[in-house]
C-alpha cells in the first residue's frame, strides 16, 4: 500500500543515536492513523550507521534504506530522500534528534489544512555555543538581505513539504543545492510551526566551522548576484579613489616642496590594493566554480544499495541524473 507519509531521514556518522531516532519516529508515526514510509538515507557514514538501518529495516517494514557509495553531503542526501519518497507529504528530519519528531504532527495538521509548505521555526536553540547562535542570527538575517527569496530566518531543513512541491524539487538540477532555499524559491502555500530546538542526543555536529562556512556560500551565491555587484562598486570606488590620489601625488610633486621619501607608503599602497583585488577575485571564482560544476554534469549521487524497495534491484547501483535514473 502506497504511504501516506514519507519521513526522510539524512544520516552521518549516527549510531549513537539512530536507534533512538527510529524508536521516537515510529511512535510519533504510528499516531497518525495512516500510512508512512521511514526513508533513512546513509551519506557514506564510516561507523555502524548503515548496519544498525538494515537491521531494523530487515524486521520493520515501514523503514527504507538509501546507502550511498561515498558521503555526497547533507543536502543531497535529503535530495535523495525526496527522489525515493512515495508519500503525499513529505516530512524531512535530521537524525540528531535536536529537531523534536513530535512536531511532525502538527505540520501534518497544517498540512490538513491546505497549506503546501509547513516549516519548524526555531524558538530557542539549546545546547549550542554562543559563537553559533551568534554567526546563525547574522548569516540568516544576511541571506535574507541580500536575496530576492523570502528565506524565513531562524529555520532549518525540518519541514514538511506536498507531493507537489516535492516533484518541483526533484525537477531542479543544480549541483550545489541549499534545499531550504530551494523551498521558499518554488513558492506554494507556506506556513510555520514553532518549536524549541534540542540538545543533541548524542555523538557530535556534522557542521563544523568550515562546512558552515561553505553552506552558507552556497545559500548566498545561490540566490544571490550582490556579491558580485559589491565586488564591482568596490571596484570602481577603488579606482576612483586611486585617480584622486593621483592627482594628489601630482599636485605635491609640481607645487610643493615636500614629498614624501621612500618608497614604504607604495608599498603599503599596492599590497592593500592587491588584497582587495584578490579578495574581489574570489567571489568572482566562486561563481566560476559553480557553472563549472554545472557544466560537467555528473550524477548527484551514487546509491550503494536499498533496503525495503521491491522494484530496485538490490545489487545494482542507479545514479540519479536530473529526473531520470540509470542502473
Amino acid at each position: 500500500m502506497k504511504a501516506r507519509y514519507s519521513v526522510i531521514v539524512p544520516m552521518f556518522n549516527e549510531e549513537e543515536v539512530i536507534k533512538h531516532t527510529y524508536d521516537r519516529l515510529k511512535k510519533v508515526m504510528d499516531q497518525s492513523d495512516d500510512s508512512y514510509e521511514l526513508v533513512f538515507v546513509n551519506d557514506g557514514s564510516r561507523d555502524h550507521t548503515a548496519e544498525i538501518m538494515r537491521e531494523i529495516s530487515s524486521r520493520d517494514e515501514n523503514v527504507k534504506l538509501i546507502d550511498f557509495s561515498r558521503n555526497f553531503g547533507h543536502q543531497v542526501a535529503i535530495t535523495a530522500g525526496m527522489d525515493y519518497a512515495e508519500g503525499d507529504a513529505v516530512v524531512v528530519i535530521d537524525a540528531d534528534l535536536q529537531d523534536p519528531p513530535e512536531v511532525i504532527l502538527q505540520m501534518i495538521a497544517k498540512w490538513k489544512e491546505g497549506y503546501e509548505v509547513v516549516y519548524g521555526k526555531r524558538l530557542k536553540r539549546h545546547g549550542e555555543t554562543l559563537f553559533k547562535k551568534v554567526t546563525a542570527k547574522i548569516f540568516y538575517r544576511l541571506l535574507s538581505s541580500m536575496t530576492s527569496v523570502d528565506i524565513p530566518t531562524d529555520t532549518g531543513d525540518f519541514r514538511l513539504i506536498d507531493r507537489k512541491v516535492c516533484d518541483v524539487l526533484r525537477g531542479l538540477k543544480e549541483k550545489n543545492r541549499y534545499v531550504r532555499g530551494l523551498v521558499s524559491w518554488v513558492g506554494f502555500r507556506q506556513t510555520m510551526v514553532e518549536y524549541v530546538r534540542e540538545e543533541r542526543f548524542a555523538g557530535e555536529t556534522k557542521y563544523p566551522l568550515k562546512k558552515m562556512i561553505r553552506f552558507a556560500l552556497d545559500g548566498i551565491t545561490s540566490f544571490s548576484h550582490k556579491p558580485l555587484k559589491i565586488a564591482s562598486y568596490i571596484g570602481f570606488f577603488l579606482s576612483f579613489s586611486s585617480f584622486l590620489y593621483l592627482f594628489f601625488v601630482l599636485f605635491q610633486r609640481v607645487f610643493t616642496s615636500w614629498t614624501i621619501p621612500g618608497w614604504a607608503s607604495i608599498v603599503g599602497v599596492n599590497l592593500l590594493f592587491n588584497g582587495i583585488v584578490l579578495m574581489l577575485l574570489g567571489v568572482i571564482g566562486e561563481y566560476i566554480g559553480r557553472i563549472y560544476d554545472e557544466s560537467k554534469d555528473r550524477p548527484l549521487y551514487i546509491v550503494r544499495e536499498t533496503k525495503g524497495y521491491l522494484d530496485v534491484e538490490q545489487d545494482h547501483s542507479h545514479i540519479r541524473k536530473g529526473n531520470d535514473y540509470v542502473r
